[in-house]
């Protein structure tokens, strides 16, 4: 099956329902710190949850270092989710600079969506919320284990989800009705909406999508931004794919890395400075276009 069919028929399974991916509500986080003044070394670490039940996700991490170890201080996490026949790794070029600018970056390898899974199925992006939510879980546990390198380093009360094409889907199945507080903005890359998602309080999201995307036409992620609840915004990559702007040195790539970057730091960090450059990291005549419902 050629990829914009397989696409085609991903979205008509998840636009019929999906499985609940809710957790309690939690307290107000306590103030974030300041967001880094200059970027980091990268470290990067693997890990697998439940190695032996039957949904092992193993779990590429990205975080900020300084002299061989994890950087001093408390670190917001980012959520980021693969496509369909994809992997951790190749999302390399923007997960690692989010990691230098300050954010711990967790990437799930998904059982059953990834490049190398034994039993390929697509329809299995319903449940890769629910998996999203187990990392977060996981990382609250491992953010109090004692001894543990990256203990006492993660902001798990300041959680993004971000992902591209299948996994931008399913970052938008973590934003339901019920959900922690947590989770506080998210980033869709060419990706689009999942039932019952953009519900419970609201919390801001950008869109990303090129103009020209031949697997999930930009018309899918318009919609998906409509639904959305303010503040939201829409980064359009002019005259581009799927994907290509992922690229380091692609057109369009420096601009999405600004915009998802102070996005980043304006949400998890608080950063007011980064609020005001979203429209400026965006502003690329002929490569990039930007529509919000920003705070001013």
């Amino acid at each position: 099956m050629g990829v914009q069919r397989l696409v085609a028929a991903l979205m008509t399974a998840l636009l019929a329902g999906c499985g609940t991916a809710t957790a309690a509500v939690e307290g107000p986080a306590p103030p974030a710190q300041h967001a880094p003044a200059r970027l980091h070394p990268v470290g990067v670490r693997t890990l697998t949850i439940d190695p032996t039940g039957p949904r092992p996700l193993p779990v590429t991490l990205w975080y900020p270092t300084e002299a061989g170890r994890v950087a001093p201080g408390r670190f917001p996490v980012v959520v980021y989710s693969h496509g369909l026949r994809s992997l951790p790794g190749l999302h390399a070029g923007l997960t690692t600079r989010w990691a230098a600018a300050g954010f711990v970056v967790a990437a799930p390898t998904y059982p059953r969506t990834n490049l190398r899974a034994r039993h390929f199925t697509r329809a299995d992006v319903r449940n890769q919320p629910a998996d999203g939510w187990r990392l977060i879980r996981h990382l609250v546990r491992l953010d109090a284990r004692t001894g543990d390198p990256l203990a006492g380093h993660l902001d798990v009360g300041r959680v993004a989800a971000a992902g591209h094409s299948a996994g931008g889907f399913t970052t938008a199945g973590m934003f339901t009705s019920g959900r922690s507080a947590r989770l506080r903005s998210g980033i869709v890359i060419a990706g689009g909406g999942l039932a019952g998602a953009f519900a419970g309080p609201a919390a801001p999201l950008l869109f990303v999508h090129g103009t020209a995307d031949p697997v999930v036409p930009l018309a899918v992620g318009r919609a998906a931004y409509q639904r959305a609840t303010d503040p939201k915004a829409f980064l359009s990559v002019l005259g581009q794919g799927h994907g290509e702007y992922l690229t380091p040195g692609r057109p369009g790539f420096d601009q999405v890395l600004a915009t998802t970057t102070d996005f980043l730091r304006w949400t998890l960090y608080d950063d007011p400075d980064a609020a005001r450059r979203i429209r400026a990291d965006a502003a690329r005549p002929g490569v990039t276009a930007l529509d919000d419902r920003l705070p001013d």
